[in-house]
């Protein structure tokens, strides 16, 4: 019959007690006497035992009573400092936060947020996996990915994405291979007509983002290959003749490289016109939207991106 017992048989417990008259248990708990009464012929049905018996003005508790009186109160010690979403203090937080993210997020946000989180939550631990899209949805609603870090144009059904900064894409070659004349902006026709490196963080595919911008343009561009990074995509771009979009803050943020690292460095190359940047978004799941940690994150990739 233990199963049956409930949260507020062992408040009543706890309030018996401590006061060891019906009257100011009753009062202890807000409620009327016959309440507590009531509820005691409930706890005596289930625990097959008195627990309490009347003497002179009070009750004293069983033998029994007394033996499950250290559970009762440890129950009830645990649930009065059961934290609160809103009393949660990450600098206290015990636990991993898992994050999804392209290879961009993880070079741009990640490597920035890593040491802010380490100084504000110690206790916390970081996985980092690359980016998710089919599977996002069932993985953050199960708890497996806490957080990701895309663009607007990748977030799945069902999740809530909230917008962190704006990011443009910068055109460049490789400075060894010198094919575009950087004298003037490049035509878009002149442009087309190289072959083009693209980046497919969600799915393979020879389409990139931004084929519907050329095609508006009345333009259709040539892709060579399709890369699931960027930084696959530099270092190709580096040791080619292609072209390629790259995210500015991904080549601002790039220390110089050695010709040992990568053979080639990239120049830009200057444009008539340029396809629209992305939006850069954390995604979470509804469940997590009061969070303190995830709020805490997503607040500091903005502060970080100012």
């Amino acid at each position: 019959m233990i199963e049956n017992l409930e949260l507020h048989h062992l408040k009543t417990l706890d309030a018996l007690y401590r006061n060891r008259t019906l009257s100011l248990a009753a009062e202890s708990l807000n409620v009327s006497q016959q309440a507590v009464s009531a509820k005691l012929k409930r706890l005596r049905d289930i625990l097959g035992d008195r627990l309490f018996v009347r003497e002179g003005h009070g009750i004293v508790p069983t033998p029994y009573a007394l033996t499950i009186q250290p559970f009762v109160e440890k129950i009830i010690q645990q649930l009065n400092t059961f934290p609160l979403p809103q009393d949660n203090d990450i600098a206290q937080s015990e636990r991993t936060l898992v994050i999804s993210a392209t290879d961009y997020g993880q070079e741009i946000i990640i490597k920035s947020l890593v040491s802010k989180l380490e100084a504000a939550a110690p206790n916390v631990k970081l996985i980092v996996c690359n980016i998710e899209v089919a599977s996002l949805t069932k993985k953050m609603s199960q708890g497996e990915i806490n957080l990701a870090f895309t663009t607007s144009g990748y977030v799945p059904d069902g999740l809530i994405s909230e917008p962190l900064f704006q990011e443009k894409y910068l055109c460049v070659e490789s400075s060894q291979a010198a094919v575009a004349d950087l004298s003037a902006p490049l035509s878009l026709q002149a442009l087309i007509k190289r072959e083009f490196v693209i980046v497919n963080p969600g799915a393979p595919s020879l389409i990139g983002s931004a084929d519907s911008w050329f095609e508006q343009q009345g333009f259709k561009r040539q892709v060579y290959i399709s890369v699931p990074s960027f930084y696959m995509a530099k270092t190709y771009l580096a040791s080619s003749t292609k072209v390629g979009f790259i995210p500015a803050r991904l080549l601002l943020n790039a220390k110089p490289l050695r010709q040992s690292e990568q053979g080639q460095s990239l120049r830009k190359i200057a444009l008539e016109k340029y396809p629209p940047g992305f939006e850069v978004v954390a995604v979470y799941h509804a469940s997590a939207k009061q969070d303190p940690l995830i709020r805490w994150v997503i607040e500091a990739v903005k502060q970080l991106a100012l």
